[in-house]
C-alpha cells in the first residue's frame, strides 16, 4: 500500500486529472427512467361500460411496461378539464381521454400540445379540436347488420308489413347517430320503409314513451331499432305491455350489448342487440398512442377526422351466453 508522503508525483497528476474529469460534463449521468407515462381520462368509473375501458387500456400499457395513471371525470365537465390538465401537467408521455363533454376538449389538447403530448381519444366525440386520432366503434356498420337481422327475422315471424320504426339518442350523439343512418339505409336497401324516426334521448323512459307514440300512429310497424340497450329494452316493454312480442310480432334490436339487454334476450324480451367492444376499444387506444409517441404514420378508417373504427357484433339468443 503506498503511504501518502510516498507517492509518486507522476501519479498524484494522474489522479488530479482523474479528479477533475469527475466533474466535467461528458461524464454519463445517472441512468434516466425512460419509462412512458400515460395518463387514461375516464368518462365515468361508475359505468360498466367505461370498466371495460379502463380494463382494456390499462392491461395494454402495463404490457408494454408503460406506468398508467387514470382520472375519473365522474360526469362532470369540470372535473374533465381540471382532471385531464393534471395528468399534462404530472408529465405523461400520452394522453388518452374518453370525454364527458367533447366540446370542452380545447383548453386540454392545447395543453397537450403545448407540451408535445399526443392525445388519443376514445369514444364519445372529438369537439373539432385538433386530437391526434380517435377510436369509435362502427357505428354505421353495427346499424347495417341491425337491419340485416330484422329484415330476416321478419320474414321469418311471416310478417307482411313493410313498415319499421327508428328511435334516436340525443341529437348532440353525433357518433350514435350513425347508428340510426346505417339502419336506415340497409333497411331500406332490403324493401323497407322507417315510418317513424324519433329521439328517446338515450333514456329508457323516452324510450318507452316514443314507442307508445308509435304503436298509436303505426300499428303495423314489424320491427324497430333503438340507438341504444336502455331504449331498446324500454321499447320492448312498451310493445309488451301493448300485447304483443318483441322478438315475434315486433323485432326489437339495441345497442351496447349492456346487461339488460342480455338478459333481456335471453328470456324472450328483445330479439338482438349490436355489441360494442369497450375492452378492445381501450387496447386499441394504447396501440395508437404507442404510435404517436414513436411520430409512426397512423392508418385511419376516416382519415379526415382521424377516426379509427373498432368492429362490433350481432348479439342474439344465440350467442348472448358469449357476452362477458
Amino acid at each position: 500500500m503506498f503511504k501518502k508522503g510516498l507517492l509518486p508525483f507522476a501519479l498524484v497528476g494522474v489522479l488530479v486529472l482523474a479528479g477533475c474529469s469527475d466533474s466535467n460534463a461528458t461524464t454519463p449521468e445517472a441512468p434516466k427512467d425512460d419509462k412512458i407515462v400515460v395518463g387514461f381520462s375516464v368518462y365515468d368509473m361508475q359505468y360498466e361500460f367505461f370498466q371495460k375501458m379502463e380494463a382494456g387500456t390499462r392491461a395494454a400499457a402495463t404490457a408494454k411496461g408503460w406506468e398508467f395513471k387514470l382520472h375519473d371525470e365522474k360526469s362532470d365537465e369540470n372535473e374533465m378539464v381540471t382532471g385531464a390538465q393534471a395528468l399534462i401537467d404530472q408529465g405523461v408521455d400520452v394522453l388518452i381521454i374518453s370525454p364527458f363533454k367533447p366540446s370542452a376538449l380545447g383548453p386540454i389538447i392545447a395543453k397537450a400540445k403545448a407540451k408535445g403530448v399526443p392525445v388519443i381519444v376514445d369514444d364519445i366525440g372529438g369537439g373539432g379540436a385538433p386530437y391526434d386520432a380517435i377510436v369509435i366503434s362502427d357505428n354505421a356498420g353495427g346499424g347495417k347488420l341491425a337491419a340485416e337481422y330484422m329484415a330476416k327475422q321478419i320474414a321469418a315471424n311471416g310478417k307482411t308489413s313493410k313498415n319499421v320504426a327508428s328511435i334516436t339518442c340525443e341529437p348532440s350523439a353525433v357518433y350514435a347517430a350513425r347508428r340510426n343512418a346505417g339502419f336506415k339505409e340497409a333497411i331500406e336497401k332490403a324493401g323497407f320503409k322507417v315510418v317513424a324516426e324519433l329521439s328517446g334521448n338515450s333514456k329508457a323512459e323516452e324510450g318507452y314513451k316514443v314507442m307508445k307514440d308509435i304503436l298509436a300512429k303505426n300499428p303495423d310497424v314489424a320491427g324497430v331499432f333503438s340507438c341504444n340497450d336502455p331504449m331498446g329494452v324500454a321499447a320492448a316493454n312498451a310493445i309488451k305491455d301493448a300485447g304483443k312480442n318483441p322478438v315475434t310480432d315486433i323485432v326489437s334490436v339495441g345497442f351496447n350489448a349492456d346487461p339488460e339487454a342480455i338478459t333481456a334476450i335471453k328470456a324472450g324480451g328483445l330479439a338482438a342487440t349490436v355489441a360494442q367492444d369497450p375492452k378492445a376499444m381501450g387496447e386499441l387506444t394504447v396501440t395508437l398512442a404507442e404510435q404517436a409517441v414513436k411520430k409512426q404514420t397512423i392508418t385511419f378508417d376516416n382519415a379526415a377526422e382521424r377516426e379509427v373504427y373498432n368492429p362490433v357484433a350481432l348479439i342474439t339468443k344465440e350467442n348472448a351466453d358469449s357476452v362477458k
